[in-house]
């Protein structure tokens, strides 16, 4: 069964970019295949950027398209359930039983905390428990 992680950010200000970086830095010692599911090409771009900058002493193998990446950042979902998916868009997945695990990150914003609940009932509608982590 898919599993769904949410990532909440209560006290702070930290941008869902940075957050998505440190976690896929560290999910990545465990698990060659991460996919950033993002339709938006402003925030593919920063993505991208992010990943070559955030850490000077490490960098995270990446590419817009590459399947052969250690990190995917597409506009298209991916082709196998393989890939541990990073949920950048403003809607749930729907279709999880095409994933090993959807992570969602919700920035300490208004607008953020009110998609988060949306997809957050959509999960459970789906069947899914989501996990949270609040930090």
């Amino acid at each position: 069964m898919t599993q769904v992680s949410f990532y909440l950010f209560e006290n702070s200000i930290e941008r869902q970019v940075e957050s998505a970086c440190r976690l896929c830095r560290k999910i990545l010692n465990q698990h060659p295949q991460i996919w950033w599911y993002c339709v938006d090409s402003n925030l593919q771009n920063e993505l991208d950027d992010k990943l070559w900058s955030f850490d000077s002493s490490s960098f995270i193998p990446h590419g817009i398209d590459q399947l052969n990446s250690p990190v995917c950042i597409s506009a298209e979902l991916p082709p196998s359930k393989d890939w541990i998916v990073f949920n950048f868009n403003n809607h749930a997945l729907e279709q999880t039983q095409d994933f090993r695990h959807i992570i969602e990150i919700i920035e300490n914003n208004e607008t953020a905390k009110q998609i988060g609940r949306e997809k957050f009932k959509m999960y459970r509608r789906l069947g899914i428990e989501p996990r949270t982590f609040k930090l």
